[in-house]
């Protein structure tokens, strides 16, 4: 017996050998899950005065080399004491995203669970992120409560996508680990940039970043598997909604996500102008933008979402680019590429 898919035909044998490379590669990452997990409360020095978050405030300045606003010409002409308020602020509300987007990933994953077959390996791995996704709200939630700063977090009208979460993940699982990307991408992102750039930014800030780095790979390769294995098994037309709604849901769960609130800006009185040309306005920031996604976009072409009219959605979003060779390959190693 075979199963016919768009064009081509794959065999009993096929099918169970991948199945069963994809059940190894997720108990590769379960187990992960067991010999490598952290406790935001034993491995984060919460208590330890270098944590305190007044304690060398100049700490909170945002970084130059991988902020856009931390190297604006508008942020830079702030005084110091401006600076470190203004800092506390967006570390503490992208904290708060962060927290708000693992609570709608945990949702709709649950319910995804809640209909998998006995002995079916996404089980067991989704329910290993789950618990680090529920360690990951704490540790945000902590240091945004230890900054002080009562941030929104996302928009109001983003916040109603927790919404759809729930039904997507149980009707739609493919696009629904398209929106884990989505959110996961862009965060995952800027944070290594902070880590990579060697600048000095608060203990606090730090200790949360490297423990989401260190958990959030696991999460992102197996989002890439689950679409690995899962989308190939789609009809040619399903493929082609795929393709077309892959960039679209990038780029509307990624603004969401890298974009600060409308409160932010009104709170430190930041011009419109300055606004549009941090975020998407200016040539830098839609190549910052259309950065996050280089794995993304390889992993379309890999599972065959790249099609010539997918190509084009990319573009027309200010969406396209490069594609990388390996997994969070830096920047600075991809040819071509915007410093």
């Amino acid at each position: 017996m075979t199963m016919t898919s768009s064009a081509t035909t794959v065999s009993d044998d096929q099918l169970v050998a991948q199945a069963q490379e994809y059940a190894e590669k997720l108990l590769l990452l379960s187990e992960g899950s067991v010999n490598r997990h952290f406790d935001p409360f034993e491995d984060i020095d919460w208590d330890h005065p270098d944590f305190d978050v007044n304690a060398r405030p100049e700490r909170w300045i945002l970084p130059v080399s991988a902020d856009t606003l931390g190297r604006h010409p508008w942020y830079q002409a702030l005084s110091q004491e401006q600076k470190i308020e203004l800092g506390k602020y967006r570390q503490a509300n992208v904290a708060k995203v962060g927290l708000q987007f693992e609570a709608i990933l945990i949702s709709g994953m649950m319910q995804h669970v809640f209909g998998l077959p006995n002995g079916d390996p996404e089980f067991r791995y989704c329910s290993h992120e789950m618990i680090e996704e529920h360690n990951h709200t704490l540790m945000f939630q902590e240091m945004v409560n230890r900054i002080g700063v009562d941030v929104p977090g996302m928009g109001p009208l983003v916040r109603q996508l927790r919404h759809l979460a729930v039904p997507v993940a149980v009707a739609f699982p493919n696009l629904f680990f398209m929106a884990v990307l989505a959110g996961e991408e862009p965060i995952d992102h800027i944070q290594k940039d902070i880590l990579r750039s060697g600048e000095e930014v608060h203990p606090i800030m730090r200790g949360v970043m490297a423990i989401h780095v260190a958990e959030e790979a696991r999460h992102i390769s197996f989002a890439h598997e689950f679409l690995k294995q899962h989308v190939p098994e789609s009809s040619r037309r399903n493929k082609f909604v795929l393709s077309l709604a892959m960039p679209l849901i990038m780029w509307i769960l990624g603004r969401a996500i890298a974009t600060p609130p409308k409160t932010f800006f009104e709170e430190f009185d930041i011009p419109k102008s300055v606004r549009k040309e941090l975020f998407y306005g200016s040539a830098e920031a839609k190549q910052t933008f259309s950065d996050y996604f280089g794995d993304v976009r390889a992993l379309a072409e890999e599972i065959g979402l790249m099609n010539p009219i997918a190509k084009r959605v990319w573009k027309m979003l200010g969406i396209a680019g490069h594609t990388t060779r390996y997994r969070s390959e830096p920047l600075r190693a991809v040819p071509g590429a915007a410093a």
